[in-house]
């Protein structure tokens, strides 16, 4: 995953799925650490990416500083998605 300014801000480590529709809900964004140690977790929603086929890569309009200063999720306490406010997330 880049950011707009093509710099690397991660990697999807998981997607995760709508199991009534099927459809992609959020993917898990791995930013950070080294070899898993150290590394923050996002719950990203899939709609805030987009595919840049040039590049090869997903693209999420943020900034590294902000992923740096954001609290991500724990590995062991994955987010609840199954709510009503996760579908008005952008």
């Amino acid at each position: 995953v880049k950011n707009t300014k093509g710099e690397d801000i991660g990697s999807i480590k998981n997607i995760m799925l709508n199991v009534r529709t099927g459809a992609i809900e959020y993917v898990v964004l791995s930013f950070g650490g080294f070899l898993g140690i150290g590394e923050k977790l996002f719950a990203i929603p899939f709609k805030s990416l987009y595919l840049d086929e040039v590049k090869e890569a997903f693209i999420l309009d943020v900034n590294k500083e902000f992923l740096d200063c954001a609290p991500g999720f724990d590995k062991d306490r994955w987010p609840e998605t199954n709510s009503r406010h996760w579908n008005d997330v952008t």
